[in-house]
């Protein structure tokens, strides 16, 4: 029975340890957060997973949320005019196969104690270097899954790799209960305001029930970084209502009756979107291999935090599962995450462009959305697969030809 560790209990060390567990490997998870600390802490993301994120799930037998957890049915999307206020041009387009959102209070905690029932080790330790050092003593297999933290540092920045040196966005989140919802469908509704930020949100499930997760981006500098002073989660909340106020009349509609979900269900901060190097090579000379957010960390504009982090799960799997008995070799993690790459390369690329100034390829093709339901339909359900945006996202001649496409494919239709 081949032995393997996973440091970090989040999306992609979880879901790839029950894996493995069910598959007869001998796993250990290591964590510095019990499951109660985790369910009774702060809000730690905006996830929203799509069809195929969710689909990594249920191959697992994992998703034990999906009849309770609201269903995002469709995606929204609104250029603010900010001088007159109002919007320039809106879309909204179904997807063909709902999304969902489960706070990861509710997720993490009820999949590590699912680990251990099955059969899983879990272990509560601050993982360092020292610890490392001896985990590839005892393991055939180290992975890094935790994004956050010293340890996750010591992985080397990907200079050709990463766009950005420092954070695009002050980010901020709101869980709230009593927002008007949308009809004749749920959504994730995206509003981009050029040169203060975007704001969007969406239906979840969160601890004490079903929610909406209110998402802030603000571009730094400007009148949406705005939270150094917010101490308390009332302020955080009536600071979350007074944006929505000044830019977006129709989204404060809907929000005339919320409240916060718990005192846990605010949280701001900014973070630098990095790739990292996939192997860290420790002073023993033995190997630890990262995964997932602790190597490519993207801005949560696009929602694709915890998507990515399934899909990696996924590929490590299926990776792991066919290196039979062969050693985990350097060779072997570099073209494992090379696999992963080949998927994220195009995620990280198309949410970069969101946080730089719009290219013009990027604003024919969200404008024709507004003209176009067969445009606007591709655009929502792309966030499934974002590869799919490509190359007519980055591309002026090339999104000329993908709107021309669509467009003689509804006249002819109509004719």
């Amino acid at each position: 029975m081949r032995r393997i560790a996973i440091v970090g209990a989040g999306q992609s060390g979880l879901q790839l340890a029950l894996g493995l567990l069910e598959t007869g490997y001998d796993v250990t998870v290591l964590t510095n957060r019990t499951a109660d600390e985790i369910r009774n802490g702060k809000v730690m993301s905006s996830q929203c997973m799509f069809h195929t994120a969710l689909q990594t799930e249920r191959d697992l037998g994992l998703n034990f949320w999906e009849e309770q957890c609201p269903a995002v049915e469709g995606i929204g999307f609104n250029l603010v005019d900010v001088e007159n206020g109002g919007k320039v041009f809106q879309w909204n387009a179904r997807l063909e196969r709902y999304a969902q959102s489960v706070d990861q209070r509710v997720k993490m905690p009820y999949w590590m104690e699912e680990f251990q029932r099955r059969g899983g080790k879990l272990v509560m330790q601050d993982v360092g270097i020292d610890e490392l050092e001896q985990l590839t003593q005892d393991y055939e297999l180290v992975l890094l899954a935790a994004g956050k933290g010293e340890v996750v540092k010591q992985f080397i920045r990907d200079d050709e790799r990463s766009t950005f040196d420092k954070p695009q966005r002050a980010l901020a989140l709101t869980y709230v209960k009593g927002m008007t919802p949308f009809s004749p469908y749920s959504r994730v509704n995206f509003n981009i305001i050029p040169g203060v930020g975007e704001y969007f949100c969406f239906p979840a499930l969160t601890v004490n029930g079903p929610c909406d997760i209110m998402v802030f981006e603000g571009i730094p500098g400007g009148p949406m970084d705005c939270w150094q002073d917010v101490k308390t989660p009332e302020q955080h909340l009536e600071k979350s209502l007074e944006i929505l106020k000044t830019y977006m009349p129709w989204e404060a509609e809907r929000c005339h009756n919320v409240s916060l979900t718990d005192a846990g269900g605010v949280l701001a901060g900014r973070f630098a979107p990095t790739v990292r190097k996939p192997i860290l090579t420790l002073p023993s000379g033995r190997q630890v291999f990262g995964m997932a957010d602790a190597l490519v960390v993207n801005d949560p504009i696009t929602g694709q935090g915890s998507n990515n982090a399934a899909k990696c799960s996924k590929i490590y799997f299926d990776a792991i599962l066919a290196n039979d008995n062969q050693a985990f070799s350097p060779e072997w993690m570099q073209q494992t995450f090379e696999k992963y790459w080949d998927y994220a390369e195009t995620v990280v690329a198309w949410t970069n462009s969101l946080l730089a100034p719009p290219q013009p390829a990027m604003l024919e093709v969200l404008s024709a959305g507004s003209q176009n339901q067969a445009i606007a339909s591709v655009l929502a359900n792309n966030f499934d697969d974002p590869r799919l945006y490509a190359p007519w996202w980055f591309d002026t001649a090339e999104a000329q030809k993908f709107i021309a496409s669509k467009t003689n494919t509804t006249m002819a239709q109509v004719a």
